[in-house]
């Protein structure tokens, strides 16, 4: 019974150690390597101890964290065993989130400015860092129930330091004010911090780079609904290659939140015939919310 509830101590500890590292900002440490007997659970009844005491037994659960590259533990500061460490990054450090944070909004904007700090000091990608005026982080609600994601700052947002501030930016706010919204009941983001040289593509390197900082922003904000505005967005948020015009018209799982998938404001002003498609996607967002747009238009 004890060991049970031991056990649930330790994977308690770590989500709560994980989640803590992801609200820092951190992205990647270095992979722990245990070192490991023949056996990796072994029965007390089978070690031996020179100094006579009490053998401590290890879980599987508590083992198969360790082999993940993350050591924790309650209240005992000793090793769980040897470890040696090797440069091998983790891939994936996020882990999105199932629960509703309970932050205060005043907290959540403390945790962001933490964060914002570290993108200003990034040198991930050298010729981003090399060609930019300055990062571009986020802006709006730090307890949002709507996350706005884009694609990279333009020459506008990468001169004023926020995101959507040029010509499709003026658009978008026209589309907030439409939801009977306001930008700033809205939090907003991009995949990319900094502005790529002639606003091309972000390269799949440079968002990967980003990738933390993005997952750190959601995981803070913890909006119920995200909107993927374009395909940059969309592929990189959910993983996925298909075109946005067929991911449209449905709703993705990220975390907890639910994800629609629209096209880029940039798009519109260059196609100003579907902006009744990003239109009807904002109904049905809404309508997901228990708001009729419809009725209120």
């Amino acid at each position: 019974m004890n060991d049970n509830k031991n056990n649930r101590s330790q994977t308690r500890a770590a989500r709560q150690l994980i989640e803590s590292w992801q609200r820092s900002g951190v992205t990647h440490i270095k992979r722990v390597v245990p070192v490991m007997p023949e056996k990796t659970v072994v029965e007390e009844s089978q070690q031996v101890n020179p100094s006579g005491a009490k053998p401590r037994t290890v879980s599987k659960e508590l083992q198969s964290s360790a082999n993940q590259g993350v050591l924790f533990r309650e209240n005992d500061p000793s090793p769980i065993n040897t470890v040696i460490e090797t440069e091998e990054p983790r891939k994936e450090m996020s882990v999105t989130r199932t629960t509703k944070s309970k932050l205060k909004k005043a907290d959540r904007q403390a945790e962001l400015n933490i964060i914002a700090d570290q993108v200003a000091q990034c040198q991930k990608c050298p010729e981003l860092a090399s060609t930019r005026t300055q990062t571009v982080f986020g802006v709006g609600n730090p307890a949002a129930k709507i996350m706005f994601i884009g694609e990279a700052p333009g020459a506008d947002e990468d001169r004023q330091g926020e995101p959507f501030v040029g010509r499709a930016g003026k658009l978008l706010d026209k589309i907030i004010e439409a939801c009977q919204l306001k930008r700033s009941d809205i939090y907003i983001a991009n995949i990319l911090r900094c502005r790529p040289p002639g606003n091309r593509n972000p390269s799949d390197t440079e968002a990967a780079n980003c990738r933390g900082f993005l997952d750190a922003q959601i995981e803070i904000v913890d909006p119920d609904y995200i909107v993927c505005w374009g395909s940059v967005a969309a592929k990189n948020l959910l993983r996925s290659e298909l075109p946005i015009g067929k991911m449209r018209g449905r709703f993705y799982e990220y975390g907890r939140a639910r994800v629609v998938c629209t096209y880029h404001p940039s798009y519109l002003l260059r196609n100003p015939s579907a902006k009744k498609n990003v239109w009807d996607d904002m109904i049905d967002l809404f309508q997901d919310m228990g708001i009729d747009l419809k009725a209120q238009s």
